[in-house]
């Protein structure tokens, strides 16, 4: 796969690292500058993928039941709340931010700064009314993602970063880390990881390899499946889709010359190649991603760790990457 293209294409951007690899081989790998390589960063929300690994992994051991379980059971204080429908809130509704909670991350009723504003963010969680049935409709809710950590912490009888560190760090021999926590000492479930860029990209392998690396398998491949596999319509257009704490889409030939139509083809020919592809991706704020492409078997890590007002407004997978990605499927269906 030729990406010569790519080094002089994200050289205006001034990204803080961009790594692809495609199996076990590196096929593009860019830093600012070299002391990057070692340097542990904000990942932001791309923790909240990470938790739900660690949410998948607790679910595999049987220290977490399956994803239909009332969170009740870990905040019995939900019995006695005055909206019963609250009782109905279950592990994956927080995982696809369904739960139906009113809130709103930024702006608005900027839910998010006060909860990190709160004595208790746990209880702050806990107290916000229903603007919606649980299951109806995704809000983005970093509130909901530091429940599962709290929920993490009561089965496991560990902190969520000691947890990552016995079921998921150490294997994937990932030893530079820090991670916030709230004041009541739970790591924080929607942000606050520190991470090498290298580090993401063994993540993101690890669910490319379908739960498995280096012969050991972290998380079952049906979980994997079942944690990436699009839940609920986000956004549209393009289509954008949610599923445990992961994104997912699709870009298509037909994304190219901005129809933003979803394209699956059947047969290719010469005269008419619409290729496309669906990908999911770990999704942080100013600039980390972390994407996975299974039909080609890639990999991409992006970081940045510039201002709004000095980062470059482009999409750099789907304005840069992607693009380059559908030539080589058109070169190789020739």
């Amino acid at each position: 796969m030729d990406l010569s293209e790519l080094a002089s294409a994200i050289k205006p951007l001034d990204l803080r690292s961009c790594l692809i690899t495609q199996g076990d081989q590196m096929l593009f790998e860019h830093y600012r500058n070299p002391n990057i390589v070692q340097q542990t960063a904000k990942v932001n929300s791309c923790t909240k993928s990470f938790l739900s690994a660690l949410i998948g992994i607790a679910m595999d051991h049987r220290i977490l039941p399956e994803a239909n379980t009332p969170i009740t059971d870990f905040f019995p204080q939900l019995l006695k709340d005055p909206d019963p429908r609250k009782r109905e809130i279950t592990l994956e509704h927080l995982l696809t931010m369904t739960s139906g909670l009113d809130w709103t991350e930024f702006g608005g009723q900027k839910s998010f700064p006060r909860m990190t504003r709160s004595d208790d963010w746990v209880a702050f969680v806990l107290q916000q009314p229903l603007s919606d049935n649980p299951g109806t409709r995704m809000e983005y809710n970093s509130g909901v993602s530091q429940l599962l950590s709290a929920i993490l912490v009561q089965v496991s009888g560990m902190s969520t970063a000691r947890f990552a560190e016995e079921k998921l760090f150490s294997p994937l021999g990932i030893e530079a880390y820090m991670w916030e926590s709230d004041p009541q000492g739970i790591h924080t479930g929607g942000y606050g990881l520190y991470l090498r860029p290298a580090d993401m990209l063994k993540f993101g392998q690890l669910y490319l390899q379908q739960g498995r690396f280096e012969q050991h398998q972290l998380i079952s491949s049906e979980r994997v499946t079942r944690s990436v596999h699009p839940y609920i319509l986000v956004s549209s257009p393009p289509p954008c889709y949610y599923g445990w704490h992961w994104w997912a889409e699709t870009f298509s030939a037909a994304d190219l010359a901005g129809e933003h139509t979803e394209v699956h083809i059947e047969e290719h020919n010469a005269s008419s190649l619409l290729p496309s592809f669906d990908y999911y991706y770990a999704r942080g704020y100013a600039g980390q991603f972390i994407y996975n492409i299974p039909v080609l078997n890639i990999v991409v890590v992006l970081t940045d760790d510039k201002r709004k007002k000095d980062r470059h407004p482009a999409n750099v997978f789907r304005d840069f990457i992607a693009p380059l990605l559908i030539e080589t499927i058109n070169e190789d269906a020739l």
